[in-house]
């Protein structure tokens, strides 16, 4: 199961919302997609292909204060557990601290368990925020700092 990540481009962008489901089952998050992201933060955007297409990607950037926010990241429903998540991680990470970024942050919604534990096996540290995303709307915050190479 050979995978190349790569930079993502809006054509790729296009080809995971038209598959959407398999990324993202019944949850609809089309609308965090955002075209914006891939155009001016291409270069912190990746894509995982194979010889099937794109099997996972990430949506990502690096913050004025060096924070490589990762916005969303997915794999396909037949990749899930084979390590592609962590792997797309992993370059972010070498491609946000080429930008200069000392930490990783993500975010998710606290319902989620299966975020909520990925993160952690990846040594983030989580807290949660009351009202992160306006009243109500509490999330868990992932951080982990990057360490100097």
């Amino acid at each position: 199961m050979a995978v190349r990540i790569d930079l993502a481009d809006v054509g790729d962008l296009h080809q995971v919302l038209e598959d959407h489901a398999r990324y993202w089952g019944e949850r609809d998050l089309r609308a965090l997609h955002l075209t914006a992201l891939v155009r001016e933060f291409g270069s912190t955007s990746l894509v995982a292909r194979g010889g099937d297409g794109i099997r996972g990607y990430l949506l990502g950037f690096v913050t004025p204060d060096r924070t490589g926010y990762v916005h969303l990241i997915a794999t396909r429903d037949d990749t899930r557990g084979t390590g592609l998540g962590r792997t797309l991680y992993e370059a972010f990470t070498e491609t946000a601290r080429r930008q200069g970024a000392v930490r990783l942050k993500a975010i998710t919604s606290v319902t989620n368990e299966g975020s909520i534990a990925f993160h952690r096996r990846l040594g983030f540290d989580d807290r949660l925020v009351e009202d992160y995303d306006g009243p109500g709307r509490a999330r868990v915050v992932f951080t982990r700092e990057l360490r100097a190479q």
